[in-house]
């Protein structure tokens, strides 16, 4: 059974910073291409970083230089640092897995987490 479980979301004033972690079990994490993506009220959800299985990483422009995403194969987890947030960050934030086909996964397949919420007040 595939698991993302996402942490360390809450209530921080702008300026602040919080760190997401995603424990991801059942998938075959180090091949896996991971990524953290975020919704909004009213919003479509949206890509905020994106991490490869090699370690090569990219960004929402809105996000550049603020935030840092990385990747512990040998705990299968994932991270996001975030550093000057802002209100706008404001939302829902969500890992994803993008498993390849290997073993027993036949097909590429996108797993997602439950998400947990990131407030940030003015």
């Amino acid at each position: 059974q595939v698991q993302l479980v996402e942490s360390g979301g809450g209530l921080v004033q702008a300026g602040g910073s919080l760190r997401l972690s995603c424990a991801a079990s059942g998938i075959i994490f180090s091949i896996s291409a991971m990524g953290w993506y975020r919704q909004a009220p009213g919003k479509q959800r949206e890509l905020v970083a994106a991490i490869s299985s090699g370690g090569s990483t990219n960004y929402a422009d809105s996000v550049k230089g603020r935030f840092t995403i990385s990747r512990d194969n040998a705990k299968n987890m994932l991270f996001l640092q975030m550093n000057s947030l802002k209100p706008e960050d404001t939302a829902v934030y969500y890992c994803n897995a993008d498993q390849p086909p290997s073993g027993s996964f036949y097909y590429r397949t996108r797993y997602w987490g439950q998400g947990t919420q990131v407030t940030v007040s003015s």
